[in-house]
């Protein structure tokens, strides 16, 4: 039986909302303040939390933030008498899994619930977003990283609407992976997905392959073509590198996200589009609309729904996962038999500065399956730069099960000391930006010995 904790001060709408959840086969825990809250984290086991935003003392954010912290994956729903906008803002940025306004429809509310409990099993997988979406199977996000299931988590909220998505993050994280996982994910899955990189045709061309042309538009132009974005009609169309667009064209795709429609190129009337834009950079867009390279007014339509995809040093715990995924991928696929990493292989992998991200990290393997003649692959087979090895690299000593255990001591131990340095060694605000109390941030300090 699910066990869910209720968070509210109120008796009688605590009593009712313990009676609708008993009576779907839930296990009700009640709260009447935070701090009897953060009492029941400690010593029950606790599902999902269902926390009214106004507490007496502290309130629902701050219960909000200590299931975070006691644990990650844990859905949170937030009950609001106000509809403060603000506040269910500032929660679903905390990582709330939704929030509903009081007075609403209990079969609602249990349908929220049910859905948040089969979202936090899915993401307790290893592979996250594994169904097989329509005809051809969806490359996995694979990943079980606290980064990697906040992101899955975000990206399964904003799916299902119409908003757009900014992708950013370093080279070779997997942004159009991500972008496809939106569009499937989504109403319009069963429509077209038309993927662009910005930077890959020449600037000439790419007002043509973005919008179309009509026939006789110039030199060539033999017959009307329409562009990727009318081909997009009724789907989505993924921008990647959306940075790299000249000024004009920013202004063409401005009045794509603002009024719906397209012109061609040498076209004279407007043609009506209905198409999700999800674009990506590697660019940090706020620097270049300050060095104006980009416009201000567009990058605030594309940048509604921000979400950042973690470089691999951040998820390096996920690691071995990857490694694991993609040996069973290329062995299937290059038929030379099952092959499986050795200890040392794998120890070296973890131990690796993946510059190029997961994308690297494929093409590594990706080689090593083809080198391998046995059904071993072993260290030499990875054909790693010597260069590029990890400060703290893992213990060899120790078995293999504990590898991603140590991985995650590597990334966190990273985390910690950027913030510190961010924050110029004041704890308190490098707390605040990890996300965790001041208390866990002094254990790991402690811990990981940086305070010396």
């Amino acid at each position: 039986m699910q066990s869910i904790l209720i968070v509210e001060d109120r008796e009688s709408m605590a009593d009712m909302l313990r009676a609708t959840l008993e009576g779907e086969g839930f296990r009700a825990v009640l709260a009447g303040s935070a701090s009897a809250a953060f009492k029941k984290l400690k010593e029950e086991k606790i599902d999902l939390v269902l926390t009214d935003l106004k507490l007496p003392g502290k309130s629902g954010i701050e219960v909000l933030k200590a299931s975070r912290e006691d644990d990650a994956l844990r859905p949170v729903i937030v009950m609001t008498a106000y509809g403060s906008v603000e506040g269910a803002v500032q929660a679903m940025r905390l990582g709330a899994y939704d929030f509903i306004t009081k007075p609403f429809d209990t079969e609602h509310l249990v349908l929220m619930i049910s859905r948040a409990l089969e979202n936090q099993r899915l993401m307790a997988e290893n592979a996250i977003l594994r169904e097989e979406l329509g005809p051809r199977s969806m490359p996995v996000i694979i990943g079980k990283s606290q980064a990697i299931t906040d992101v899955a988590q975000k990206l399964r909220r904003v799916a299902p609407v119409k908003s757009t998505v900014l992708l950013l993050g370093d080279s070779g994280t997997g942004k159009e992976l991500f972008a496809r996982a939106i569009h499937y994910l989504s109403p319009r899955r069963d429509q077209a997905f038309v993927a662009i990189n910005c930077a890959a045709i020449p600037e000439r061309l790419l007002e043509s392959e973005l919008f179309g042309h009509e026939k006789g538009a110039f030199t060539g132009a033999d017959r009307t073509k329409p562009g990727k974005l009318e081909i997009a009609n009724t789907g989505t169309v993924f921008l990647d590198e959306v940075g790299e667009l000249d000024l004009s064209l920013q202004a063409k795709l401005l009045r794509v996200l603002q009024e719906g429609e397209i012109e061609r190129v040498g076209g004279s009337a407007p043609i009506k589009i209905d198409v999700r834009v999800v674009a990506a950079s590697n660019k940090d867009l706020e620097k270049e609309v300050q060095a104006r390279n980009f416009r201000e007014d567009l990058y605030y339509r594309l940048n509604v729904f921000p979400l950042e995809i973690p470089a691999l040093r951040d998820r390096r715990e996920d690691i071995p996962l990857l490694a694991e995924y993609f040996v069973k991928k290329y062995s299937a696929e290059i038929k030379r038999g099952e092959k499986s990493l050795t200890e040392e292989a794998l120890r070296a992998l973890c131990s690796y500065n993946w510059k190029g991200n997961v994308r690297e990290l494929e093409n590594t393997i990706e080689r090593a399956v083809i080198l391998c003649d046995g059904g071993a692959i072993r260290r030499e087979h990875l054909r790693l730069n010597p260069g590029c090895p990890v400060p703290e690299p893992p213990d060899p000593d120790r078995p293999l099960e504990e590898i991603s255990r140590q991985a995650q001591r590597i990334a966190e131990t990273e985390r910690i000391r950027q913030a510190l340095a961010a924050s110029r060694g004041n704890k308190t605000k490098a707390a605040e930006a990890l996300r965790v109390s001041y208390k866990t941030l002094l254990t790991k300090i402690r811990d990981y010995g940086l305070g010396q």
